[in-house]
């Protein structure tokens, strides 16, 4: 309401200048009349006193409001900026540790690898020296016993030959250690 009047009372003194009566002083807007300077000077401080308590005062309240949210926001953001950079090191820390772990685990592959590799070669090289060594002994046992009975068959023969040269039966135990006697005088090779 009080803006309804502020704007009458604006609109009278408009009229007042405006105004182009006969006979009558002209006022214009250079001449003082002290009643309306009077009166501006009341309304204008209503005025300033009705913006004061009802539109400055949130403004202002409002501004600072925002400033201080504004304020709070640049903050956060720069903790949060501060936060992001640790992550980051952190981070990078952590790649640094585990590439430097994967290195380990290669390295330690390649070695274990490489031991496997040794140790494979040796239990080869120990296992076919076995099985030669097998062979050898087995082949010296097969040669053995062929001997032995090659030496019976000879034996054999050759008491069957002397018996049919001297037409004369021996004794067949007799005649086998005189011919093992002989055999045994022959060279082994």
């Amino acid at each position: 309401m009080t803006l309804a009047y502020l704007f009458i009372a604006k609109l009278g003194t408009l009229f007042l200048f405006i105004s182009d009566v006969p006979g009558e002083k002209k006022d214009t807007l250079l001449s003082p009349e002290p009643g309306l300077i009077i009166w501006t000077v009341i309304i204008f401080l209503i005025l300033l006193f009705i913006l004061k308590k009802y539109a400055w005062g949130p403004l202002l309240k409002s501004l600072n409001d925002r400033e201080q949210r504004i304020k709070d926001s640049v903050e956060k953001a720069e903790y949060l900026k501060i936060e992001a950079e640790k992550i980051l090191e952190q981070n990078k820390k952590l790649l640094a540790q585990a590439d430097e772990e994967a290195r380990k685990l290669i390295a330690e592959g390649k070695q274990f690898a490489e031991k496997l590799r040794t140790d494979i070669m040796n239990k080869t090289n120990e296992d076919s020296a076995k099985m030669l060594q097998q062979a050898k002994t087995e082949i010296q046992r097969e040669k053995q016993s062929a001997l032995n009975e090659l030496k019976e068959e000879v034996a054999n023969l050759a008491v069957l030959a002397a018996g049919k040269i001297i037409d004369e039966n021996l004794d067949a135990n007799k005649q086998k250690k005189i011919i093992e006697s002989f055999i045994n005088q022959i060279p082994k090779n």
